[in-house]
């Protein structure tokens, strides 16, 4: 896991993304990202919707 900081961004605070995830991801700047917490783990997830969305992982073939 990569360590990110908090900055200000006018009377809001924000976390940047990573360089390499936002070209892996193909994300540009007002994509739509699904925010979800989760306050008793102290957890915050993201989801990119993006339909230039890369797939981290290769799809699998069901076995015959």
């Amino acid at each position: 896991m990569r360590e990110q900081k908090i900055i200000k961004a006018g009377n809001s605070l924000a976390i940047t993304l990573p360089s390499r995830l936002v070209k892996a991801l193909g994300l540009r700047a007002g994509d739509a990202v699904c925010v979800e917490i989760s306050l008793d783990q102290t957890q915050i997830s993201y989801r990119f919707d993006s339909p230039r969305q890369l797939t981290l992982t290769p799809r699998l073939s069901p076995k015959t």
